[in-house]
């Protein structure tokens, strides 16, 4: 709106409180125009890089690693900065601190001779990086990511063009100062914060943080101290979101997870569940029993089990899947609505044959020693396991650090996100045969697409409200276990979770799982674009984003679907996916230029990379290359802005002519 247009009396009343509520910050006709100045400005400035990343499964030290180098971008800048002047040893070690400054810094003091050459360098060669990194943001955003303690000086070197030698001859005596007083390491490990912090403006996680390797709780505590991110949750999120609203069912399948891979980790270390009861019930009960398909699969390097602890977690395994099957089955009979009776499997049983009949055919038993089931009663928990899940509960319950992070989850997840045309979820949107989106049943009416997960979100949230009636709150605390593995479950979306039948049948026809027809159909792009349009995407260049599935790129199949609509970017961070995905992972990356998916090799440790210089060895695809360079006024934030500077307008106006008194 042109400041000098007149606007109609009826627009200015209706608009009068909103008006004079902005001229509490912006009190004079100086201050508001000042404002439309600036973010006229920011409006002008290219994107943000926003960084794209799934089915993390606790591998903290493989996404520590991609987002200290930025997924690779880091030495992308480093090379173009130094690549004719720097050997690629130096190069890499100079990443190498950027990445890891604390620990690198240790190792050079023990290996520098000349440390005082050393800060010199370095700091001049960081002080380019950042300049590079920053140059794409205002100096007020880039004020705000620096360190109190330094920021004058840092702000004086970045901004500060060197002219002349008076000017170089400033800026050299600011960095002899530096290291002379001893403040060097302080300030490279700043500098170098700093760069990693300014490289990626977003991060985005579409789910699936919990389970199989061993850092989910140290990824949460990294993620607590990052400014910007957004969580769509996975069905393992849910499961662990269950668990935490004292769903029985979620938390013996969150301790069966964990024994299955020997990942105690994230449980005992993370948040202090004791597993000591468990340890004791699974000895008694399975004292004579070898628990032969028990036995855990550790993913981690350095976790050789001993003898006695791979034969007592086959036990604990064991115990906690057995208590799993009954207490499912008794959700199943409390919800028939959600029509899964074809998942009670333990009546199917019969102990003295040792068979179990599925549709009709027997099956012989891998183990057939059940000695908690009843075979008149097989659902029912005895008094000990009722006890052992009472003690459990309470654990979880207790658990302060666990609270704090599934609040994390909370305030900065959803089911779905959309950003800048992107659409995310962890998943599927569950579809008919014929692509059109499905009705779904809920409590609470009948939904599908964008208002079915608004309301499972409301359902989830209503779990933890204090507001919510106990027997609401008790059904919202049931349903987390649907959405681990029920069929028509968002986060889900298969015919069955075949656990049982993968630990007890050998027959791998039982073990399918059929996928629903999201999955068949989401290489059609007519299909992607009836989803989208019923999230109300817009754009040209409008895409879905989900993991989930893990994509065989081993094997030739490529995350990018649909004719470019669909990005899959399950890449497999989980060690227990490498040999399926042949990979380590996606990020996907949407920069000022485009979309570029990045696939990364399996990591080796920070230690290496500290040390040796050692990086993720990552190729690059572009994705989508547009021809003119997005900035911040194509994008979502930029929409906002543009209205901010409207309304900005507008009172503008109303100073000039008297409808609204300056303050200032």
């Amino acid at each position: 709106m042109d400041s000098q247009s007149p606007l109609s009396p009826a627009l200015i009343e209706k608009d009068r409180r909103y008006l004079e509520l902005l001229a509490q910050n912006h009190g004079s006709v100086q201050a508001a125009g000042s404002e439309i100045i600036n973010l006229e400005a920011i409006l002008n400035l290219p994107k943000g890089t926003e960084h794209f990343i799934a089915d993390l499964h606790g591998e903290n030290e493989a996404f520590e690693h991609i987002l200290r180098n930025a997924s690779g971008d880091i030495k992308r800048k480093v090379i173009e900065i130094f690549g004719n002047t720097m050997r690629d040893s130096d190069i890499r070690q100079l990443c190498s601190l950027i990445y890891y400054p604390e620990q690198k810094l240790e190792y050079v003091m023990q290996a520098e001779p000349d440390l005082v050459d050393f800060y010199y360098t370095t700091l001049h060669q960081l002080i380019k990086v950042l300049q590079k990194v920053s140059s794409k943001y205002t100096r007020s955003k880039v004020r705000k990511s620096l360190p109190k303690e330094f920021a004058y000086i840092i702000e004086e070197l970045l901004h500060e063009a060197p002219s002349g030698q008076n000017k170089q001859g400033y800026y050299n005596r600011i960095i002899e100062t530096i290291i002379s007083i001893g403040q060097a390491n302080e300030f490279v490990i700043a500098i170098c914060n700093v760069i990693q912090r300014l490289s990626i403006d977003r991060l985005h996680l579409l789910g699936d943080i919990f389970d199989r390797g061993p850092g989910a709780h140290i990824i949460l505590d990294y993620l607590a101290n990052i400014p910007h991110f957004d969580i769509q949750w996975g069905n393992h999120d849910a499961l662990w979101m269950g668990a935490a609203a004292g769903n029985l069912s979620c938390i013996a399948n969150v301790l069966r997870i964990s024994l299955r891979y020997a990942n105690m980790a994230t449980l005992e270390d993370g948040y202090g569940i004791n597993l000591t009861p468990l340890a004791t019930f699974a000895m008694e009960t399975y004292a004579d029993d070898p628990c032969e398909l028990f036995i855990p699969s550790p993913m981690g390097e350095g976790q050789d089990l001993s003898d006695k602890s791979r034969q007592l977690f086959a036990k604990m395994h064991k115990a906690i899947a057995i208590i799993q099957f009954k207490l499912e089955g008794q959700l199943i009979e409390r919800y028939p609505e959600w029509k899964m009776q074809d998942r009670k499997l333990l009546h199917r049983i019969d102990q003295e044959k040792g068979t179990i009949t599925l549709d009709g055919k027997e099956y012989p038993l891998r183990d057939t020693r059940f000695p908690t089931i009843d075979p008149a009663n097989p659902y029912e928990l005895s008094q000990e396991e009722k006890d052992l899940m009472a003690k459990i509960l309470h654990s979880f319950n207790v658990s302060d650090k666990f609270k704090r992070h599934i609040r994390i989850l909370f305030s900065h997840g959803c089911l779905y996100n959309i950003s800048n045309s992107n659409l995310m979820f962890h998943a599927s949107v569950p579809l008919n045969e014929d692509g059109t989106l499905k009705e779904i049943a809920l409590s609470s009416g009948t939904y599908s697409g964008r208002a079915l997960f608004d309301q499972i979100g409301l359902k989830m949230r209503s779990a933890f409200n204090r507001d919510t009636s106990d027997e609401d709150r008790q059904r919202a605390c049931d349903y987390y276990w649907y959405l681990w593995c029920g069929p028509d479950s968002p986060l889900f979306d298969k015919s069955k979770m075949a656990t049982f039948e993968r630990y007890f049948i050998a027959d791998k026809e039982t073990h399918a799982e059929e996928k629903g027809w999201y999955y068949k159909l989401r290489d059609q792009e007519a299909v992607c674009d009836r989803i989208l349009d019923a999230f109300g995407v817009e754009g040209p260049h409008r895409h879905i984003i989900n993991g989930h599935v893990p994509v065989k790129a081993g094997k030739g199949e490529t995350p990018i679907k649909a004719n470019g609509k669909m990005l899959v970017i399950d890449g497999g961070f989980s060690k227990a996916y490498h040999k399926t995905t042949g990979i380590a992972g996606y990020t996907l990356v949407f920069h000022s230029r485009g979309l570029q998916l990045v696939q990364h090799e399996p990591f080796t440790s920070a230690q290496d990379s500290v040390r040796n210089g050692t990086d993720i060895v990552s190729t690059t695809q572009v994705v989508e290359l547009n021809n003119q360079r997005i900035l911040v006024r194509d994008t979502d934030k930029g929409h906002e802005l543009q209205k901010q500077i409207d309304e900005l307008r507008e009172l503008l106006w109303a100073y000039r002519h008297g409808l609204i008194k300056e303050t200032k």
